[in-house]
């Protein structure tokens, strides 16, 4: 079906018209012979103008000046068999009201078989403007499409994209072809031009248990259109499961609606995109291309409601072992791509995980990728034909973990206690010599199977990638398993990490994955004892420094340095799969000759790995990176795949939504941006370069500013200020202010008023506090040494303090004005 309304004559009535003169008023102007009416915001930013000469269209939507619509405007209609009707014809009676508001009435179209009528509110609330559209179907109905309404934009470039309500964004450049349809199971946008910083967001508000849809589309004029969508029920697709069609506007299957109203209600909003999403002061970092990138590639991954993952929503693609997306969500900030995550690992649980606890590794639209008789065609998620990738199992289990500690939401958590453990369980099994080391399906490279993310090159039996993300997912479940209250489940995962930790070190000769000989971790060993993958893989040696598996000073100089060595012997701006080329027997073809695809090409997608690894060893090494993509972006997009190793260009149509991961890990290992489930966390890792760094960040509701410099951090709530020169957590509830030494959870301080006062901390080899009240404080630290002796201080004396047997320390201040106490945290001499 073309992206076409062809306007049929509608139901022949009598045409009533009553118009009621209002006073004189710049907000609400209804021209009574024009038969126009001009609504404009308080603030001047948003303008509207609703023609009902010939039927009913917003004609004009002007945006800070700028008219953003097509001749054809915003209207109403539906599409029913090959017939399609709007509200362009057949406007019956317009009344005006005095109180900024504006209905009109007797809006009708459609045929003998189905007749709609309608009538359109504009209320003006503020600087915003109110549409509520109510409809009523005189009969049931089965519709092809629906315009509920359809906005028409002047064209692609009239906005760079939109960001939607579940967290996701539509990207106007790939809309490239007439028809060319993206459709998803959400109604609400903001619409942004990055060179005006022009904004306009639409929020809908449903009624009656109504769903709501919408398609991003490019009609055959050139146009951008977005139409919304209500029904009953939600849309099924009509092209198998894809969300983005090429050259098909009917991206959304027929649906049902039933006689009776339905009504739509339409906040719409001007923005200051600059303002409304700044990154902050970044010194240092090109904090435009940080917002741009975010805001397009970083989302990409948002394929729908429930489906969040690479590769994103152009090709339908999302691969499950992934293991970066809550990250995505930490340096996004976004409530909404929050809550779609939730529900994406939901999903997961619920229609991608098998009885034995195996996690399928892909979600598509349509079959043709899988390993036979594994595509499920309701769902979309399937075994991918390369392999069992096995480390679909850990992606699994350290998003979830990542997750929760941004929603700090224990029941949540709690709902995946059982799908976890099985997750990890599966894996756990999978160790059938019991040397720690836990097996791939496949055993050798004569099978020609993958068993990760690396899908053409034959990894397999025991490879050193899975089973590092192994460790880390180990690691994070069992302390969601203390959180829980299962000790002994934590103690178990904790003591499998440990285990594993010492035999992935071992050197090749002894069994584990370090190559004496080259300074490096080898990616996998046969079951018939042969080594593979010894030409410097990146992710491999990058997951064994970044999750803590090597911790040995020695190894994570020789691997580190010799990375940035070969870096920057070929000027790369980001590094490659491999430095060195696979064997020609343990890839597929396709990666032949070096370099080639995974053989030597540079994939940016495990680039927050790097960062990680290179944070702790050399801040400016991981910054230069950094730096580099960000500049990247800036030429490109990021628009690619991968980039070529000997031009550095970008390949590849397929996107990436991982390709921004170098960007989250600034905000991670870079800043120090690490929420914990029950308080807000900073760790940061700053070189000069970067003092002077400040912007807001807002966790579970609460906004706090964040100012950094190379050992000052400071962290500013609403009754609070906190400064370190060291790690920290905070915590503020109530009158209750808690700070975690370290971000650790075995070692806090805890700081009780009497009301809310507020409170400035600054954390050095000391702790002092100051309170601008008369309040009294009460002070408890725990995770002390047992029986230590402390001293303590204010404006008027010194007092001796010991810890209990437990190692918590407490005492009560009288405050006055300006009282200030120091406590030393050591013992007294």
């Amino acid at each position: 079906m073309k992206n076409k309304f062809i306007i049929f004559a509608a139901i022949s009535s009598i045409l009533l018209c009553s118009y009621y003169q209002v006073k004189a008023n710049d907000f609400v102007i209804n021209d009574a012979e024009s038969k126009k009416i001009t609504i404009t915001t308080p603030d001047k930013k948003l303008s509207l103008i609703i023609d009902y000469a010939k039927g009913c269209v917003v004609s004009k939507l002007i945006v800070n000046g700028k008219q953003t619509l097509s001749s054809a405007g915003v209207f109403s209609g539906m599409s029913k068999g090959l017939k399609t009707f709007t509200s362009a014809k057949g406007a019956r009676k317009a009344i005006v009201s005095q109180n900024n508001q504006v209905t009109i009435h007797g809006i009708s179209y459609g045929d003998k078989e189905l007749e709609i009528t309608e009538s359109w509110t504009f209320t003006l609330k503020g600087n915003a403007v109110i549409w509520d559209i109510t409809r009523e179907y005189n009969q049931d109905a089965i519709l092809e499409d629906n315009a509920f309404p359809r906005w028409n934009f002047s064209n692609l470039s009239e906005w760079k994209g939109g960001i939607l309500d579940n967290g996701g964004m539509v990207w106007c450049k790939y809309l490239k072809n007439t028809n060319d349809t993206y459709g998803v199971h959400t109604g609400g946008v903001t619409f942004w031009n990055a060179d005006t910083g022009n904004g306009l967001r639409i929020s809908p508000t449903i009624y009656e248990g109504n769903k709501i849809a919408s398609k991003f589309s490019q009609n055959e004029n050139g146009n951008f259109t977005f139409s919304q969508i209500v029904s009953k029920d939600d849309l099924k697709q009509r092209h198998n499961l894809s969300r983005f069609v090429n050259g098909k506007f009917d991206v959304f299957a027929p649906f049902k609606v039933k006689k009776g109203r339905v009504k739509l209600s339409l906040k719409l909003d001007y923005v200051d995109y600059f303002k409304a999403y700044s990154r902050g002061n970044l010194p240092g970092i090109d904090a435009v291309s940080v917002r741009e990138l975010l805001n397009t590639t970083g989302r990409y991954g948002v394929v729908d409601n429930n489906i969040i993952g690479g590769n994103g929503w152009l090709t339908n693609w999302k691969c499950l072992h992934e293991p970066f997306f809550a990250q995505t969500g930490m340096a996004l900030n976004d409530v909404n791509y929050e809550k779609n995550m939730s529900s994406t690992l939901d999903q997961e649980r619920d229609l991608a995980m098998l009885e034995d606890g195996r996690v399928l590794s892909r979600w598509h639209n349509a079959p043709g990728d899988e390993i036979k008789g594994t595509y499920n065609l309701e769902t979309g998620y399937y075994e991918a034909m390369w392999g069992i990738t096995v480390d679909s199992q850990t992606g699994y289990v350290i998003n979830t973990s990542e997750q929760f500690d941004l929603t700090g939401d224990v029941n949540w958590l709690k709902s995946h206690k059982l799908s976890v453990e099985k997750a990890l369980d599966w894996l756990i099994k999978r160790d059938a010599n019991n040397n720690g080391l836990f097996e791939m399906m496949n055993n050798n490279i004569s099978e020609k199977k993958a068993s990760d993310w690396l899908d053409i090159v034959w990894a397999s039996y025991e490879n050193a990638f899975v089973n590092a993300q192994m460790y880390e997912a180990l690691n994070l479940w069992s302390n969601c398993e203390r959180i829980l209250g299962d000790e002994q489940k934590a103690i178990a995962y904790s003591k499998i990490a440990d285990r594993l930790k010492v035999a992935f070190n071992k050197s090749t000769k002894d069994g584990g994955f370090w190559s004496e000989e080259r300074k490096q971790y080898i990616y996998w060993r046969d079951n018939d004892g042969s080594i593979h993958g010894n030409n410097l893989v990146t992710p491999v040696n990058f997951a064994a420094i970044a999750f803590g598996l090597c911790d040995d000073k020695t190894r994570i100089a020789q691997v580190l340095d010799q990375i940035e060595q070969r870096s920057k012997a070929e000027n790369l701006f980001h590094w490659p799969l491999c430095f060195d080329s696979f064997e020609k027997a343990e890839l597929s073809e396709r990666n032949w000759p070096f370099p080639k695809y995974e053989n030597g090409d540079i994939f940016p997608t495990w680039g927050y790995m790097g960062i990680r690894a290179y944070a702790k060893y050399n801040k400016s090494i991981a910054l230069k990176y950094i730096q580099n993509l960000l500049a990247q972006y800036k030429k490109d997009g990021l628009s690619s795949q991968r980039y070529s190793r000997t031009t550095q260009l970008g390949l590849g149509d397929d996107i990436l939504a991982g390709i921004s991961t170098s960007i989250t890990a600034l905000y991670r290992d870079i800043y120090g941006i690490r929420p914990k489930w029950n308080r807000m966390g900073l760790e940061p890792n700053l070189t000069p370069l970067l003092n002077g760094t400040s912007f807001p960040y807002t966790l579970r509701g609460k906004t706090y500013q964040i100012n950094l410099k190379v050992d000052n951090y400071a962290l500013t709530g609403k009754n609070f200020s906190v400064i370190s020169g060291a790690a920290f957590g905070v915590n503020e509830k109530e009158n209750l202010l808690q700070y975690f030494f370290d971000n650790q959870e075995n070692k806090l301080l805890e700081v009780n008023t009497t009301s809310n006062s507020f409170t400035k901390m600054i954390v050095k080899k000391v702790v002092s506090a100051e309170n601008n009240s008369k309040n009294s404080y009460s002070i408890l630290v725990k995770g002390l040494k047992a029986n230590a002796v402390y001293t303590l201080k204010d404006s008027s004396k010194t007092q001796v303090l010991k810890s209990d047997k437990s190692g918590t320390l407490s005492f009560k201040i009288s405050g006055d004005a300006t009282s200030k106490y120091v406590l030393r945290i050591g013992k007294a001499s």
